[in-house]
């Protein structure tokens, strides 16, 4: 078969099961799709939106038939690159199947689990189960930009809340690609669904399936055994990371080497109380101090306890501000939106050579500085006195628990609190997830006299004292600018950077991550692997038996891009992982 007859040929099939204008092959309309949130992206031979899940199943029996690269992609909020294409050196054309189309969501024994379709974003699942009383595994961070259920299976993403630990469940439905070859499907979601594949998809879509199809088995559908975890302080292990051997299962942790169609997970009861308490302090040791004792003496877990710089918040207050503004004026919902619109001014914009890169960017940076301080005079007034600051979420019991430890505590050590009040507390904790989008924000007002942004997610083991990074200084002369934030009960901290003019950030990224194996340290931590780091022995180990052909999402974690795994001299030339 021709290239020519071979393109013709997929993509009229492709056209046929979800319609042409769910069928994109124009460059013009597939790089939304095809390059990544924050890095990454290459050439895909097209873009299909399926509209169901019979839909999914029938163009992947087409991807496999033409022997094509596939990538699952949801809402392509990826921090890592691992949701496109990632330059050159494929072996195969790629085919990216983009679920958003399916967000379906179904309620198991009164909200208590869900069925989470390939689409489902968090902040729907959060809307869905207000009526019960109920809410996600996770409320905060990435559903602030519209990210799904299924991606964050995918990736073990999040871990912010200390009680649940990162996303995970032992129940799914997927498919994937044999030795042989062979596409098949996997229901291991617990309900009795049939055997055909096709009628397996289309009586989940419906539900049609009776009360008595659904069963309990004794699998998780979510880190039940994370809470234990993270109170054992001197452990010399961090508490999550993506390379973790015991969250690697089917569905979770596959990076997209799974065509996953459908998880099954826990839902949470919505606290009767909640107090949000915002601490600051000059010495990490006195911050370390805290942590051990909540987590190791407290007959309540906090819920959450967000730490950010005050370089990372001056940055946030800044270049975050339009987002901050766009989330407390319009709500989570609108963000997927305004991401859209991004990319439509950038793509017009782009077709004309006066214009700026990344204008859109620059419109809503100037747009921004319009509007006046957003954010509260005690949050101020601490980050004048303070340089490390620490947003610690708690409920019901543990409220008070908190409150009395805090009152004691800093009668003799170096610091300070408060207890925000329920817009504080808002304003606090959005400021602290605005944060993420605000460098990237930074270097593109200011780029021009800097080199590249490099960026670290990295696991701390749980005893580790010495948490708050100090680089050599031979390291230190070649950043321009830090920002560090974290989910500080874990550990797990983003450290990101941009280089001066001229610096190798790769080189810079290899050194550090090389002192942090020392120390036992893990990385990534809740990001994957993606393009922007080595998958290690266990990940990769996961990776090929999951998908044996390398049919899926091929090159993550600096793997090979060619079938069956086979290497090839010129295999990694294009992946920037350190």
């Amino acid at each position: 078969m021709t290239d020519t007859s071979f393109s013709l040929n997929l993509a009229t099939e492709l056209s046929a099961i979800v319609g042409s204008q769910h069928t994109l092959t124009d460059e013009d309309k597939t790089k939304p799709y095809s390059q990544g949130f924050r890095l990454g992206g290459g050439k895909a031979y097209a873009v299909v939106r399926p509209g169901g899940l019979v839909e999914i199943w029938r163009c992947l029996q087409a991807c496999v038939k033409a022997d094509v690269i596939v990538i699952m992609q949801a809402a392509n909020t990826g921090l890592t690159g691992g949701s496109t294409p990632y330059g050159g050196g494929y072996d195969r054309p790629i085919v990216i199947i983009s679920t958003m189309r399916i967000d379906d969501i179904q309620l198991l024994d009164q909200g208590k689990q869900i069925i989470g379709f390939a689409g489902s974003t968090l902040f729907g699942l959060e809307d869905t189960l207000k009526p019960y009383g109920r809410e996600p595994h996770s409320v905060i961070g990435s559903s602030c930009i519209g990210a799904s259920i299924v991606g964050g299976v995918c990736n073990n993403s999040g871990g912010a809340l200390v009680q649940r630990g990162p996303a995970y469940t032992e129940m799914s439905l997927f498919a994937q690609v044999t030795q042989e070859g062979e596409l098949q499907l996997v229901n291991n979601l617990g309900i009795e669904l049939g055997s055909d594949p096709e009628a397996i998809l289309i009586n989940l879509q419906n539900k049609t399936y009776q009360e008595k199809d659904v069963q309990f088995p004794k699998k998780r559908g979510s880190d039940n055994e994370y809470h234990e975890r993270i109170r054992d302080v001197d452990a010399d292990t961090p508490s999550r990371f993506n390379n973790d051997p015991r969250r690697l299962y089917e569905a979770s942790g596959c990076a997209g080497k799974l065509a996953v169609f459908a998880v099954r997970i826990d839902t949470f009861p919505i606290p009767e109380k909640h107090q949000v308490f915002y601490i600051g302090t000059n010495d990490p040791a006195v911050m370390e101090q805290m942590r051990r004792d909540m987590l190791s003496t407290f007959t309540n877990l906090p819920v959450s306890g967000e730490y950010m710089h005050s370089s990372s918040y001056d940055i946030s207050k800044k270049y975050g501000k339009d987002s901050f503004l766009v989330i407390d004026k319009l709500g989570t919902k609108y963000i997927p939106k305004m991401f859209a619109l991004k990319r439509t001014v950038d793509r017009w914009a782009g077709k004309l050579k006066f214009m700026p890169n990344k204008f859109s960017d620059i419109m809503m940076q100037y747009a921004s500085q319009l509007f006046p301080n957003h954010l509260p005079k005690r949050m101020e007034d601490f980050r004048e006195k303070y340089e490390h600051h620490w947003i610690v979420e708690t409920s019901n019991a543990g409220v008070d628990e908190a409150q009395a430890y805090l009152e004691h505590f800093f009668k003799d050590k170096q610091g300070g609190y408060f207890a925000c009040t329920e817009r504080e507390a808002d304003q606090a904790i959005l400021h602290r997830f605005v944060t993420g989008g605000a460098l990237t924000r930074y270097h593109i007002m200011n780029g021009k006299g800097l080199g590249s942004i490099m960026t670290i997610d990295v696991a701390f083991p749980r005893n580790e004292r010495d948490w708050f990074e100090v680089l050599p200084q031979e390291t230190n002369d070649k950043i321009a600018v830090k920002m560090y934030y974290g989910h500080f009960f874990c550990h797990v901290m983003h450290q990101n950077y941009i280089m001066k003019k001229g610096v190798d950030g790769k080189a810079v990224k290899k050194q550090i991550l090389a002192s942090y194996d020392l120390r036992g340290a893990e990385y990534p931590a809740e990001h994957n692997v993606g393009h922007e780091y080595v998958a290690k022995s266990a990940l990769r180990e996961f990776y090929q038996k999951t998908d044996p052909t390398n049919t899926f999402n091929s090159g993550i974690g600096g793997t090979t891009k060619l079938k069956y795994w086979q290497e090839a001299s010129d295999s990694h030339h294009d992946c920037g992982c350190q």
